[in-house]
């Protein structure tokens, strides 16, 4: 065999052995998986009140006619009581007959089509109250105004970015004290993170219960609110290199 052929095939076998290496390189080291979970809270700072006027008419006219009304004066006093226009939001409009069904009690004949004895028209505000202190006048004010539906009554927090970051803190303190616990118990070194996953969850709405005092509510009525706190909760998902 001459040197040249000698050389090519030291050089081939040399190609051959190195995806060998990068395999053993390659093979997985081990791992653990730990979930880290953390929560903090905080007072909110906006009220997010859902209010609804509905008006029912023999007409649709006359139904859209006196609905108007009623929500042009609720939303100029929303307006006085110092709610930006960019807090008042219209979040539903519907305009539905009201249906009476002919009884047929004997059943010789067939049944009658329902007649159309008039028109319900709804409006849906959304009002974003950033002083807590006026939930319970705005509510009061609103029933006096014409509203006669919703009630709806959330709390929550405009940047809660702040609330956040210290509940993924917790989260991740929390998972890396339980990996330590973990691998102490085995007896087996804990090493670098390998990744980080995170899910967050805002606070659950927790609607006021007014919607069934809404029809019989008095002008002179107080409408008691307690805001309390919300809470935010974020878990993590950590894994973490194993020493031997």
């Amino acid at each position: 065999m001459t040197p040249k052929f000698l050389t090519l095939a030291f050089a081939a076998t040399t190609m051959m052995a190195v995806p060998f290496a990068a395999l053993a390189d390659e093979t997985p080291r081990p791992r653990i998986t730990v979930t880290g979970e953390g929560e903090a809270a905080a007072a909110p700072d906006t009220a997010i009140i859902s209010l609804v006027v509905l008006q029912e008419k023999p007409t649709a006219r006359e139904a859209l006619t006196a609905n108007n009304e009623a929500m042009a004066k609720v939303l100029d006093a929303m307006k006085k009581a110092g709610i930006a226009e960019r807090d008042l939001q219209t979040s539903g409009f519907s305009i539905d007959p009201r249906y009476v069904y002919p009884e047929n009690k004997d059943g010789t004949q067939p049944p009658q089509a329902p007649k159309i004895v008039g028109y319900a028209v709804s409006n849906s505000l959304s009002v974003r109250v950033r002083d807590l202190k006026k939930v319970g006048e705005i509510l009061d004010q609103s029933v006096t105004l014409g509203v006669n539906q919703g009630g709806n009554l959330v709390f929550t927090n405009d940047k809660p970015d702040a609330i956040l970051e210290e509940a993924r803190k917790k989260a991740v303190a929390s998972a890396m004290a339980k990996a330590k616990t973990l691998t102490e118990a085995a007896g087996v070194g804990l090493g670098k993170v390998i990744d980080i996953s995170e899910q967050s969850f805002n606070p659950r709405p927790m609607p006021m219960a007014a919607r069934p005092k809404m029809m019989s509510m008095e002008a002179s009525d107080s409408v008691p609110v307690a805001a309390g706190e919300n809470t935010y909760n974020v878990n993590v998902n950590v894994t973490f290199e194993l020493k031997n």
